[in-house]
């Protein structure tokens, strides 16, 4: 495995591969901190490709709050480590000044409920203006075959997703499942953060998503019936969620029944700590489309 710093050298390395006949690049881009989430989307590409490719980079355009930022946990040393062992052949870690060097003037914006609702709207705009910059550039960067994301952002799929074909970036996007610890948290690096008591806490998002499945399954299709569940399950550990939404999986426009498949999102501080989770939750059976 190789470490690189900058898209000259990434393309060299990948360009020699290519020539040996190694020709299918699966790309899975990180922050870094990587965990089992992160170490399942690996897996996911090195099932698929000749060569994976691995970024680190603590893209700062997309945090709205510099003690966020700040914060980040930053551990290449290991990172290089869970990569190699997981089947990773190039990390690309550029610096800041390589992503955007002096100059740098560009910034790739989508409009409408994509990126306007849900992280958009308790981040404000800019948030996806700096994914959906850093991503194009790193998809242009590498020339992957595939890019591999974790459900967990579920928006910032749909983002990518939209953007790649929007400017015809020859680039599959693949959503791997959340990746969740046995208690049912879903893996984040924010996690280490959380105190033991918060982390215990923090549980209730995904039980409040485990209770707004049952209720559906139960035959009930009212959102707000459904979001009552979903609140009082977070309200028991003390939870005050920043959104609990219920959308269309696909547009992110508001649900108005549980008949089809919905999107339920939460964002919510535990403690210090920023968390996101979400699920799509299915009609109960004789329910889909309205149908008795």
């Amino acid at each position: 495995m190789k470490i690189v710093r900058t898209v000259q050298e990434l393309r060299r390395e990948l360009g020699a591969a290519r020539a040996a006949g190694r020709g299918r690049v699966g790309f899975v881009p990180t922050m870094g901190a990587l965990h089992e989430g992160h170490l399942s989307l690996v897996r996911a590409a090195r099932a698929e490709s000749d060569v994976v490719v691995l970024s680190i980079f603590v893209n700062p355009t997309q945090f709205t709050e510099a003690s966020d930022l700040s914060a980040y946990p930053r551990q290449e040393a290991a990172d290089a480590s869970l990569a190699e062992g997981a089947g990773v052949d190039l990390i690309f870690a550029p610096e800041a000044s390589e992503m955007y060097p002096n100059g740098f003037a560009t910034t790739v914006h989508l409009s409408g409920a994509l990126t306007e609702t849900l992280e958009g709207a308790a981040r404000g705009g800019a948030h996806f203006d700096g994914v959906a910059t850093v991503v194009a550039k790193l998809l242009l960067a590498v020339g992957a075959d595939a890019a591999y994301f974790g459900q967990k952002d579920a928006q910032q799929v749909l983002v990518v997703t939209r953007m790649v074909a929007d400017l015809g970036i020859p680039t599959r996007i693949v959503a791997c499942p959340t990746s969740r610890d046995e208690d049912g948290l879903a893996r984040s690096s924010r996690n280490v953060r959380l105190s033991p008591e918060d982390r215990e806490r923090a549980l209730a998002i995904p039980r409040a998503l485990a209770a707004a499945a049952r209720a559906v399954a139960r035959g009930e299709t009212a959102v707000e019936a459904v979001r009552r569940v979903a609140a009082e399950a977070l309200a028991e550990s003390g939870i005050e969620p920043e959104y609990l939404a219920f959308v269309d999986p696909a547009s992110l426009e508001p649900a108005r029944t549980m008949d089809a498949p919905v999107l339920c999102a939460i964002a919510a501080r535990v403690g210090e700590v920023r968390l996101i989770d979400n699920a799509v939750i299915e009609p109960a059976a004789g329910t889909e489309g309205g149908a008795a």
